[in-house]
């Protein structure tokens, strides 16, 4: 049976008081349910591991262990290995500092327009991707209002944070050449697919 490799990123975990959920007992849960090889990175909600089950299965089973622990539904977002180092790879600001560049994860791909219900930008920078919404906060992210609507469901994580849950989620698998491409090559220029729609 084919075991895959995912990260879960889990919406507004032990952010402002809100869902705690401490990361032993997250990886505990994981286990639990069956998954494999599991570890957390930091305690935003970052849960890396191995399944042969699909992504739909293991976002159901995880979700729900979630909402049990924490007495309310809990957003996750699921990323298979490959989809992780391909957002790293297609982010457009890879010039910018990582720590100030965040990749909003989302459960499908954003609309052709989805830019153009943002409200609140000063001196933020935008860019449509596959199912990410990037943005270089330029002032920090601690100083925007920035308001994207498309994202409310969403969830974001710094790039910084990006490369290192694809570089865990790879060494979980033997990969192909083509994501050892995407995770090894940073300064290569996203496509134009994955920046299809930019706002500044």
């Amino acid at each position: 049976m084919k075991m895959n490799a995912y990260i879960a990123l889990l919406r507004a975990v032990n952010v402002m008081g809100t869902s705690k959920l401490p990361m032993a007992e997250l990886k505990s849960m994981c286990e639990s349910l069956g998954f494999q090889s599991v570890r957390t990175y930091i305690a935003s909600g970052n849960v890396i591991f191995k399944s042969a089950k699909s992504e739909a299965q293991v976002k159901s089973l995880l979700a729900a262990a979630v909402a049990k622990h924490c007495g309310k539904p809990v957003v996750v977002h699921i990323r298979t290995a490959a989809e992780m180092a391909a957002a790293l790879a297609a982010n457009p600001f890879r010039e910018m500092p990582g720590n100030r560049t965040l990749a909003h994860f989302l459960e499908k791909s954003p609309a052709a327009d989805a830019l153009r219900a943002v409200t609140n930008q000063a001196r933020e920078e935008l860019a449509l991707g596959l199912r990410e919404i990037y943005v270089y906060y330029a002032d920090g992210v601690g100083e925007s209002r920035l308001n994207i609507l498309a994202a409310k469901d969403g969830t974001a994580r710094n790039m910084n944070t990006v490369a290192k849950l694809a570089g865990l989620a790879a060494a979980l698998l033997p990969i192909e050449r083509g994501m050892q491409d995407l995770i090894a090559a940073p300064l290569r220029r996203p496509s134009s697919q994955s920046s299809r729609a930019r706002r500044r």
